[in-house]
């Protein structure tokens, strides 16, 4: 299920519902099949030898592994198996059509169908949020074909898990959660789920990578399989060749909803903790250092003299937040955390994400050439809040000719509109010349430029004098701070 020839990311969680759209060509697995795999490995190891079968780990497993059925209400003016703009052509037509058996304003039951896993004898089952997101009614069914209803206990959005609760007469096979670093690049891995809802289905394939990144939340850390994952497989256990679960089977990457080789499992060792907080409180909290942080792009890194791009530019400080009280500010470069290494932007956030709050924690900054070590104690993070946009306004009375910007005083007007604090000042740009080095940087009008390298600009007179004498250096990006409708970045320009 895609949507049309855009192969966007969608839910099969009933007709008509689709969910955020986070990369190109990816779906939820919301409904895993069945097709045989030829070994590749090397046979110099007789430990890489392809094994007879994975009857072993099936049997053994199987019976902990579930369908999931869930009912959600639909407006009636929705016709079946269509998501229709409200006031469309065909949206009219169907009503017409349909006269007395679409009425306004009532609901029809649309049915879904995805995958999970028992992990407690006394009835504790995993699966994904998408797949039960908005159930009015859900229910398990297990492998001797008994229907039981359950009670959701809560889901965690963010990285796409739910925990749901059955009751049932004696204690229930279970499954135990494993560790996904012990299975390497090319081992073996086993899919069991509910492919189109076929039931109990298994398939096989290696790990095909891990840490992959498909832009489906903030804390993505996928593991990539290419065992066939079809609809229907969302929530289900991905278990290495000892039977342990290692990933929770969610997204496959395809142009027409079924499988093509690319499918992703959250990691045991991001669900394992999650699936804790959602059993013990109901919710998830999540450790926060409050940052805004960006890439450290080649641009900045020439800017700054780096000999690399490791690390975050951390490009403001939230007032009261852990890092302000630590002493963290906005131009750091933000290079370890808790002694672990930062080699791309997204893994600071799941680092600080999966830290228990109130845990103190050295964090390695480089500050004008030299590095720092700061102690920051976690804290809770806060529910987010709207950012204004930005709209440009006033009147250029400045040019940054050499990067291609008109540039002009921020107003009182432009301030209200803008919503900017009383204290913010700057140069606001009110022109971006099409093909220019502000342009290309993604500089745009309503943006307002308050340094200029290490220098405040308070007019854009000044911000004007700072890029000119800039420019007529060369060769070496200037990095500017930018104030983005509340929020603030750095951006490298090259004249």
């Amino acid at each position: 299920m895609t949507c049309g020839h855009s192969f966007a990311l969608s839910m099969f969680r009933g007709p008509g519902r689709t969910r955020r759209r986070p990369a190109r060509g990816l779906v939820f697995a919301a409904m895993v099949a069945v097709v045989g795999v030829t070994w590749t490995g090397n046979a110099s190891r007789a430990q890489d030898a392809p094994p007879k079968g994975f009857s072993d780990v099936v049997s053994a497993q199987m019976p902990a592994v579930v369908n999931i059925a869930t009912t959600q209400e639909i407006p009636t003016s929705t016709a079946p198996g269509l998501n229709l703009p409200e006031g469309s052509r065909l949206d009219e037509f169907l009503k017409d059509f349909f006269g007395n058996r679409m009425p306004e304003g009532e609901t029809r039951k649309a049915r879904a169908l995805g995958s999970g896993f028992i992990i407690s004898a006394e009835g504790h089952v995993v699966t994904n949020a998408h797949v039960v997101d908005k159930a009015s009614e859900i229910q398990v069914v297990l492998q001797d074909d008994r229907t039981i209803d359950a009670k959701l206990i809560g889901s965690d959005p963010a990285t796409d898990l739910a925990l749901l609760k059955i009751e049932a007469a004696g204690p229930l096979p279970h499954v135990e959660w494993g560790d996904p670093d012990r299975t390497k690049v090319g081992d073996w891995v086993i899919a069991i789920g509910n492919p189109f809802g076929l039931g109990g289905s298994v398939s096989v394939g290696v790990l095909s990578a891990r840490s992959r990144d498909i832009q489906a939340g903030p804390y993505d850390d996928f593991l990539q399989t290419d065992a066939p994952i079809n609809s229907g497989n969302s929530g289900g256990p991905l278990f290495d060749r000892r039977g342990k679960v290692i990933g929770v089977n969610t997204v496959i990457l395809s142009p027409s909803g079924g499988n093509i080789g690319i499918g992703f499992a959250i990691p045991a060792s991001t669900a394992e903790p999650i699936i804790a907080q959602l059993r013990e409180s109901g919710r998830v909290e999540r450790g926060w250092l409050g940052v805004q942080i960006q890439p450290v792009t080649e641009g900045v890194a020439k800017a700054l003299d780096l000999k690399d791009t490791d690390g975050v530019l951390v490009a403001s400080v939230n007032e009261g937040s852990p890092a302000a009280k630590a002493g963290v500010q906005a131009g750091d470069i933000i290079r370890s955390f808790g002694g672990r290494r930062i080699g791309k932007m997204r893994d600071l956030p799941r680092m600080v994400a999966n830290t228990p709050i109130g845990t103190e924690v050295p964090v390695k900054v480089l500050r004008d050439g030299a590095d720092k070590v700061l102690q920051v104690t976690v804290g809770r993070k806060p529910d987010g809040g709207n950012v204004a946009a930005a709209e440009p306004a006033g009147r250029p009375e400045a040019k940054g000719r050499a990067f291609g910007m008109a540039l002009s005083d921020v107003s009182p007007r432009a301030r209200e509109k803008l919503g900017l604090k009383g204290k913010v000042t700057g140069a606001l740009v009110t022109d971006v010349r099409r093909g220019s080095p502000a342009a290309e940087e993604g500089i745009r009008p309503g943006d307002v430029i308050v340094s200029v390298g290490k220098e405040k600009v308070s007019s854009a007179a000044q911000a004007a004098k700072a890029l000119a004498s800039a420019s007529r250096f060369g060769g070496k990006p200037i990095l500017l701070r930018i104030n983005r409708g509340g929020d603030y970045l750095f951006v490298a320009l090259q004249a």
